[in-house]
């Protein structure tokens, strides 16, 4: 008789709040042969206060490779694996990634069993337009990959929406508000669903400001939301780059003038290539 494969249960976990665990979550914790957790010390408090004692198995981001192929062989021996991460839903900016794709690979059931995830939660209380958004994860740790990357950003009209920690979180804001513009629209929500949540909101400059101002604004764990680009402003600043790049063109090599009248007038380096090239 053929062995029937098990399953794979992805199982969204609190973000801070243990009661956020869903009974169905719960349910399927319980039932599940083993749990494979990012963290087995962090997740094993959760399960204790929801009285769950199914063993648990460590998956993070430096054994998955490793680990994830004994997980595939034991669901095709007929196991059931649930997946979870330390906060909120796997594979957001967590690992599950290789797990999820090998096990829909050797023909294995992926089912999720969907709850918290701090970016919906952030988004949800932040009053910027939720139609259309960009989840960009974690920005570069260092600031120079960190501006190219927020440049390559500035010009798209999605809220964009990053995870922070709080060790960056200051020089980050700094980094937004000088690339993308000390006026844009942000909000930064803190340790959401936990004691100390809180939800700042205002231009990022005023952001920048108040967290360099207190220290308590920089513990916890971030979620940083920014409006979307002006058309308008866009166009505006597009405008006074090419004027001040024909200025500046007349001296100095193209290269140099447009990344002057970028870092002037604030418009993309890109941008005003783009436009001269049209003339």
């Amino acid at each position: 008789m053929t062995q029937q494969a098990g399953k794979l249960w992805v199982v969204a976990t609190p973000i801070g709040n243990l009661e956020d665990l869903s009974p169905r979550a719960q349910t399927v914790l319980r039932a599940a042969d083993l749990i494979a957790a990012e963290d087995t010390r962090h997740s094993g408090a959760l399960l204790r206060h929801c009285g769950i004692a199914t063993r648990c198995v460590a998956l993070h981001e430096h054994n998955e490779r490793d680990v994830s192929g004994d997980l595939v062989r034991r669901m095709q021996d007929g196991a059931t694996i649930a997946l979870i991460s330390d906060a909120g839903t796997p594979l957001i900016s967590d690992p599950g990634f290789r797990l999820v794709r090998a096990a829909r690979a050797a023909g294995i059931v992926v089912s999720p069993v969907p709850g918290p995830s701090a970016l919906v939660a952030a988004l949800s209380v932040a009053g910027l337009p939720s139609d259309r958004f960009s989840f960009e994860g974690f920005l570069p740790p260092k600031s120079a990959a960190r501006r190219a990357r927020l440049q390559a950003l500035r010009t798209g009209t999605d809220t964009l929406i990053f995870y922070e920690s709080s060790h960056r979180i200051d020089e980050s804001l700094a980094d937004c508000a000088a690339v993308l513009g000390g006026e844009r629209r942000g909000v930064l929500a803190r340790e959401l669903t936990k004691v100390f949540e809180t939800v700042l909101d205002g231009t990022l400059a005023e952001l920048a400001a108040r967290v360099a101002a207190d220290p308590d604004q920089r513990r916890g764990e971030f979620v940083l939301l920014v409006g979307g680009a002006d058309d308008d402003a866009d166009a505006g600043r597009l405008a006074e780059g090419r004027r001040v790049f024909d200025l500046l063109r007349r001296e100095l090599p193209p290269g140099r003038a447009a990344k002057l009248a970028s870092e002037i007038t604030g418009a993309a380096r890109n941008a005003l290539y783009d436009a001269a090239a049209k003339d």
